[in-house]
């Protein structure tokens, strides 16, 4: 049974909420995926801060217009699964390593601050590091002079210590 207007419109409001924070959406064909792989991908994208919807075309180009994404809306053909990120590279990553493993899962584009991307531009935002990653080596960098110093200052003191003996 067909959704009625109002329904309608409580859908594009919603997507268009997402989409008003979002930095990146990405859309994939998904025809043929089992049931319980795409409940995997749900999961993985949860985890990721990845809001994954399979929307009606009409009412995801309604939800972008007048929005950086509108771009996007030429695209939105076909059975497809919109992944919307926060993060800037969350939903191509997701998106890209699902379709790694699952052929049928087909990246279709995508948009980033305004540039609509292909295939191609998808899997290379996918292979920037994320928001986590970078932090995490971030603090790697920062604590390894502190570590370096530590053990200087170590040794320092055990040096002291023999030539007091």
């Amino acid at each position: 049974m067909g959704l009625n207007l109002d329904e309608k419109k409580a859908i594009v409001a919603g997507i268009s909420a997402q989409v008003a924070g979002a930095q990146t959406i990405v859309v994939a064909e998904y025809n043929g995926i089992e049931v319980t792989l795409l409940t995997k991908l749900r999961a993985q994208a949860r985890k990721s801060d990845v809001y994954l919807r399979v929307l009606k075309n009409t009412l995801a180009r309604r939800a972008v217009e007048d929005s950086p994404f509108a771009g996007l809306a030429e695209h939105m053909t076909g059975p497809l699964i919109y992944g919307i990120s926060q993060d800037p590279v969350a939903a191509a990553k997701v998106l890209s390593d699902f379709a790694k493993a699952n052929d049928k899962m087909v990246l279709r584009a995508g948009c980033h601050a305004g540039k609509v991307m292909d295939k191609a531009g998808v899997q290379a935002l996918a292979a920037i590091p994320g928001r986590t990653e970078l932090l995490s080596r971030l603090a790697g960098v920062m604590k390894a002079p502190v570590a370096g110093f530590a053990v200087a200052l170590g040794a320092l003191v055990k040096q002291r210590e023999e030539a007091a003996a």
